[in-house]
């Protein structure tokens, strides 16, 4: 059952993404509010579709959801409002993990191996999250440099091979195959590595099992049909 929060004191400090806005409360949580932007190729293609943003919450908070049911910390506290959710406030790293199941997007232009092929087991990568440098690819090295130690890049890693196993299977059922994600992580105030940001259609490719019909950001990317209706079809799934 879905939490609701109201009569919040909101902070003047506001951080505003591509993406969402992040909304400091006095009580320490955080409103992750979702915009109905959209953004690729490092922000040179925008758009904005009515919608997007209620969706990426409501599938964010299914997702989150699923995942604490599963063992697995994250920052999501409940849902604040149509494209609004409560999280707890953390301490991010500078660093995204991306776990990548299937060659595509990025992929496929560094390794010798057509669009489509399942990976004998899943590829994790580090991105450094800037956007000026334009969020380059790092090592354990790199990361270490950032302020990621080397016990937390483990624990990271770990718990993101954790979230994929999980959400592989739960995806599979509902007839979609779980490509690629991209993850983030913070620390909170007790000190754990927490799984923060979100997990929707803007930061996973999911495909169609049978047609490989992409449901999630490739079809604004690639101009390969109207997003919203991707989207809107794979909330139907996750919610049938």
């Amino acid at each position: 059952m879905a939490i609701f929060y109201t009569n919040m004191v909101i902070l003047m400090e506001i951080y505003e993404g591509k993406a969402k806005k992040m909304i400091p409360l006095d009580d320490g949580k955080v409103i992750m509010e979702f915009k109905d932007d959209a953004t690729a190729f490092n922000g040179e293609k925008k758009a904005q579709f009515k919608g997007k943003g209620w969706l990426n919450a409501k599938i964010s908070a299914i997702l989150f959801k699923i995942l604490e049911e599963k063992g697995i910390k994250t920052h999501f506290i409940g849902i604040a409002g149509d494209n609004k959710l409560i999280v707890e406030k953390l301490q991010m790293y500078p660093v995204e993990v991306v776990v990548r199941n299937v060659v595509a997007g990025s992929l496929k232009k560094r390794l010798p191996l057509e669009e489509g092929t399942e990976l004998p087991e899943p590829i994790v990568e580090l991105y450094y999250k800037n956007d000026a440098l334009g969020d380059p690819m790092i090592n354990h090295h790199h990361a270490k440099v950032l302020g990621v130690s080397e016990s937390e890049l483990r624990e990271i890693e770990g718990i993101a091979l954790k979230v994929n196993e999980i959400l592989r299977e739960y995806f599979t059922q509902k007839g979609i195959i779980l490509v690629d994600f991209k993850l983030e992580f913070g620390k909170n105030e007790r000190g754990e590595i927490i799984l923060g940001d979100e997990i929707s259609p803007d930061t996973c490719r999911f495909w169609d099992v049978e047609t490989k019909e992409s449901l999630d950001k490739d079809v604004f990317r690639f101009d390969k049909g109207e997003l919203i209706n991707a989207y809107e079809e794979l909330y139907k799934r996750l919610t049938a």
